[in-house]
């Protein structure tokens, strides 16, 4: 068969790398390269993109010249596009390049996919030295650091996406190539914060005058992100074949609906997002809280609760009667602390319920389900600490915790992997025993939470609820 590929895909010429990204999913693929891609200016604009763990999905994204299809799946059929704006894809441990793109003077922003847990942030979000990736990446930086003269292609390189980036600024600040700013594209509450906390309090510890630069010239821009894009199958590579007549290795299948707000400064410029639907606000707090709790705190509550009731995706946890009302009880509960003007919670939360009706987005609970200490952190946690600061139940945010108690509770009684970063403080808990565990496991979320009675009294009773099928 013919190879796909640039050439043989009749798609022009790439765009000049002024955008890295780190962290080359599905959903970077399906949300930052198609806003880019449909930005006016989009022939300026091309992304070099690494990945985070392995190097799986550069090797095969290379080979097609980061081309790539994206599938557009609606109620009522597919749409294909072909997304051109990926022009170099790496492997994530490859530092060096990273160092020479992030150093050079046409690059104006690098953005971040990474994930929750790759900020490696503790519990009341400063940098959590306790962590041995973390203390690894400072061993290696203070090394980098410490000699005359900066060469990213040879001797030992970090480890963690922050501290590989840690690493590349370095490069960037003995090139003089000047300002730059870091998009955070990952669900967490004020994500820019977390950024800044993850990269720059890792260079104020490696050394005060690299902390000193990065807090002068990078600029960190929050937001708030949102299209829902369930893992690629066989089905789909099959699919894009027959449809569009070519072998792509590596199509993305997403929802029709997209949504992108950006607040923060871009020293080096940016593309044209707003004319592909993209907003700029001033304040993103509350667009961030309304995404993280109607979105993906409902996602969440289905995870958990939906597999205990013995559904495999959002679509079906949904079109059961209980869970639909556990999710409309927790949006109540999270409306009645976002402010009643200028975010259309009604409309959003009727668009959500249709889009999650989709049938046709196989969107998996056990992957929603993943990492879940970290995401309830900020999709629950807050929510019931505001509701019951203001004397109410927070019954929909405490059978969320508890869903997430029960879960692993049956994960760990039936042998089940955790897949968690947590992993091993939340085996300890359960290890425990029931009854003995949950003080430990909601610790794990936020020792504050743990420490407050009436917050486990409620999870309590909401474990037994969910026993009792209630």
């Amino acid at each position: 068969m013919t190879p796909f590929n640039r050439a043989t895909a009749g798609a022009g010429a790439p765009a000049p790398v002024r955008i890295v990204h780190l962290g080359l999913g599905a959903f970077h693929r399906a949300h930052q390269a198609w806003y880019t891609q449909h930005a006016s200016d989009a022939p300026e604009w091309g992304i070099a993109a690494f990945t985070g763990r392995r190097p799986d999905a550069a090797a095969a994204l290379s080979a097609q010249d980061g081309l790539f299809t994206l599938i557009e799946r609606g109620a009522e059929g597919d749409k294909f596009e072909l997304i051109t704006s990926i022009v170099e894809a790496h492997d994530g441990a490859d530092v060096a390049a990273l160092s020479r793109l992030v150093a050079a003077p046409s690059t104006a922003m690098v953005t971040l996919t990474i994930t929750e847990a790759a900020y490696n942030l503790a519990a009341d979000g400063t940098l959590d030295f306790t962590n041995p990736t973390v203390q690894s990446d400072i061993d290696v930086l203070r090394a980098i650091t410490a000699l005359e003269t900066f060469d990213a292609g040879h001797g030992p390189a970090a480890v963690s996406a922050a501290g590989r980036l840690v690493q590349a600024l370095v490069a960037r600040r003995a090139a003089g190539t000047g300002p730059i700013a870091v998009v955070s594209c990952d669900n967490l509450a004020n994500n820019a914060t977390a950024a800044r906390a993850a990269i720059g309090g890792l260079a104020d510890v490696v050394d005060p005058a690299l902390g000193a630069w990065v807090a002068e010239n990078v600029s960190f821009v929050g937001t708030s992100i949102d299209r829902i894009t369930p893992r690629t199958t066989e089905a789909e590579i099959a699919l894009v074949q027959a449809e569009c007549g070519y072998a792509d290795s590596s199509p993305v299948v997403t929802e029709p609906f997209s949504d992108w707000v950006l607040s923060g400064d871009f020293p080096a410029g940016r593309p044209d997002w707003a004319s592909a639907g993209a907003v700029f606000v001033d304040e993103i707090e509350h667009f961030e809280n309304r995404k993280l709790w109607l979105l993906n705190g409902a996602h969440s509550l289905l995870a958990y609760a939906g597999q205990l009731r013995g559904h495999t995706t959002v679509a079906q946890a949904l079109a059961d009667p209980s869970c639909a009302a556990w999710i409309t009880e927790f949006w109540d509960e999270a409306e009645a602390n976002l402010p009643a003007e200028g975010l259309a919670i009604p409309a959003y939360r009727a668009a959500l319920l249709e889009r999650f009706g989709n049938a046709r987005i196989a969107h998996h609970l056990a992957q929603i389900a993943m990492d879940g200490s970290s995401k309830l952190r900020m999709r629950a946690v807050p929510v019931l600490k505001a509701e019951l600061g203001a004397g109410r139940s927070g019954a929909g945010a405490a059978r969320m915790i508890a869903a997430w108690v029960a879960f692993l509770r049956q994960s760990h009684t039936t042998g089940a992997d955790i897949a968690d970063s947590a992993a091993s403080d939340l085996l300890a808990a359960l290890a425990l025993g029931t009854g003995a565990d949950l003080n430990a496991l909601v610790a794990v979320l936020d020792a504050e939470l743990a420490e407050n009675a009436d917050a486990l009294a409620a999870v309590g009773a909401q474990i037994e609820n969910l026993s009792a099928g209630e």
